[in-house]
């Protein structure tokens, strides 16, 4: 796998499937009072092109959508890393 593309089938949909799974896990955390993930771990996910599982995750199960934060910043890192990825692909 010399490819780089590799990054871009494997790497980053288990990303997302991960970030995906931890917006679920805290927001089932928050339910059962348990100790929950971190804000900046869920940021850390989401930045680290796991966007698009972040975003799902915060709409399907309805967590984090009152934080301005959140509803901005998870779109708008979606967004970047779209672009990111189409231009390494088209290039």
């Amino acid at each position: 796998m010399n490819d780089p593309l590799w990054i871009v089938f494997i790497a980053i949909p288990l990303m997302n499937l991960f970030a995906f799974f931890l917006m679920g896990w805290d927001k089932h955390c928050a339910k059962k009072g348990k100790l929950r993930v971190p804000e900046a771990t869920l940021f850390l996910a989401a930045a680290c092109f796991g966007a698009l599982g972040g975003t799902l995750g915060m709409f399907l199960f309805r967590h984090k959508t009152k934080h301005w934060y959140f509803r901005v910043f998870f779109p708008l890192f979606l967004l970047a890393q779209a672009g990111l990825i189409l231009w390494v692909v088209l290039k």
